[in-house]
């Protein structure tokens, strides 16, 4: 029995402290974090890592033959002291070196009593000192998501490990004394005993801490509980058991924040900064630049740019007027035209008059009735004209084919009346004019019929309000 708990403890604390040591090897080889260097010096430590815990509470032994609850249907409680010395190894894992005294009631009733009345009865109480080395795992900090939004006060914690125990059981029968049955000295092989359990801490502040634990300890000794041989009431029966603590824990240093306590977040801010203060070589282009435009391949959205064609930021060729011919082949850059024609307008004979300059409207950005800046000057110079000749105008709206044809109708109107109320705003007399919408049916370009039959500078030029003289 002994064998195989010292085999389980050791089994339980060992994966905790070996997690713990590649943690501080895996920070400080690829980090360099400061607050998980292994030499803990003063300098370069950001966090408290010492602390020490004192509580108190009640333990009890449930499956032993002599049990704490429920025998002949009277409830015992004894009472347990701790005292630690706590060292965190990193913000999941640390070690605790701890001492426990307290004393377990058992039996059929109280050693306090006589127990007269009691048939057979028993009762015992088993006096103990523990040292334990127990790994401390921060399962709130292990597997807390980061959450900068989120106060970081409650902690989840399990605890594993083993020590020494000194115990001395005391037996009474009812209606006699009591008397020493078993005893059983420290640091030899039969004292191995392990305990393991889970507690919830709550952050005070930066020094304190309380927390609420519960312990199970195996003692591995069937005469823990006081019977021994043909006393013993149920073969097999093991002679462990549960204690339930509140305590408190005292965090020492001057580094303000207690490293179990560390936020996630903290660190990924600290290396940012250490990323901004870096001074180091920053390869550009490592892919090259292929078509020697001057943007590298590694963001360049056209690979294969014409010697000389000048490029936006993501690599591609500049077409200003957008016509479809990029402004290195573009013999009019500024003035849409097609493909067919190195980008150029064909010329038209037309007469342009004054009338044609004053009243050639305006264009729309795509399903926008919003007058653009750059349109109202065309505007101004249209309140002038008009102002200064006599008759009345109509104001007519158009749009592009996308979209339905109500639709197409609502956008032209809320155009043309948009650029009717400019005209008022700005001097011209509200009677002589009227606003008209034509949806599509008064195309620029009749040819572009469904949209995507022409270049955009075609469809921008069907999107456009108008002026006729009536």
């Amino acid at each position: 029995m002994k064998r195989s708990l010292t085999i389980a403890a050791f089994a339980l604390a060992f994966p905790a402290i070996t997690f713990a040591q590649d943690s501080i090897r895996t920070e400080v080889t690829s980090t360099g974090y400061r607050n998980y260097d292994a030499s803990y010096n003063r300098d370069g430590k950001r966090f408290n890592s010492w602390s020490i815990s004192i509580g108190g509470g009640s333990p009890f032994m449930q499956s032993a033959d002599l049990s704490s609850l429920k025998d002949n249907g009277e409830n015992l409680f004894g009472y347990s002291a701790y005292f630690s010395i706590n060292k965190a190894i990193n913000h999941t894992v640390g070690l605790n070196l701890q001492y426990d005294r307290g004393e377990i009631r058992q039996g059929d009733f109280n050693t306090k009593n006589s127990g007269a009345g009691i048939a057979n009865g028993l009762a015992g109480r088993t006096q103990y000192d523990a040292i334990s080395l127990l790994a401390d795992v921060n399962l709130s900090n292990l597997l807390r998501r980061v959450d900068k939004d989120n106060a970081f006060r409650w902690a989840w914690h399990v605890y594993g490990g083993s020590g020494t125990i000194r115990y001395r059981t005391y037996l009474k029968p009812a209606g006699g004394s009591q008397r020493l049955v078993t005893e059983v000295k420290p640091f030899k092989y039969e004292s191995v005993f392990a305990q393991f359990g889970t507690g919830v801490k709550f952050k005070v502040s930066d020094a304190l801490d309380l927390e609420a634990r519960a312990m199970y300890v195996a003692t591995g000794d069937d005469q823990f509980d006081g019977l021994t041989g043909n006393q013993k009431r149920n073969a097999g029966n093991s002679d462990n058991f549960f204690n339930t603590t509140l305590g408190l824990t005292f965090n020492l240093g001057n580094h303000g924040t207690h490293v179990m306590w560390h936020d996630p977040l903290q660190e990924i801010y600290y290396r940012i900064d250490v990323l901004e203060q870096r001074n180091s070589d920053v390869e550009v282009c490592k892919s090259g630049d292929a078509d020697n435009d001057g943007i590298c391949d590694d963001w360049d959205r056209q690979l294969d740019t014409p010697a000389g064609a000048r490029v936006d930021g993501a690599g591609v060729a500049l077409d200003v007027d957008m016509d479809g011919v990029i402004d290195l082949y573009d013999k009019c850059p500024t003035v849409p035209g097609p493909v067919e024609n190195n980008g150029c307008p064909y010329e038209t004979t037309v007469v342009v008059t004054e009338a044609t300059r004053a009243l050639e409207g305006i264009e729309f950005d795509l399903d926008s009735d919003r007058i653009l800046p750059s349109n109202t000057a065309i505007l101004n110079n249209a309140v002038s004209y008009i102002n200064a000749t006599s008759g009345n105008y109509r104001v007519v709206g158009g749009t592009d084919t996308r979209a339905s044809d109500a639709y197409n109708q609502k956008l032209s109107e809320r155009r043309a009346n948009n650029v009717k109320n400019y005209l008022i705003q700005n001097g011209v007399t509200s009677g002589r004019l009227e606003a008209v919408g034509r949806g599509k049916r008064d195309l620029k370009y009749p040819e572009c019929n469904p949209a995507t039959k022409c270049p955009e500078w075609k469809n921008r030029a069907n999107r456009r309000v108008y002026f006729e003289q009536k």
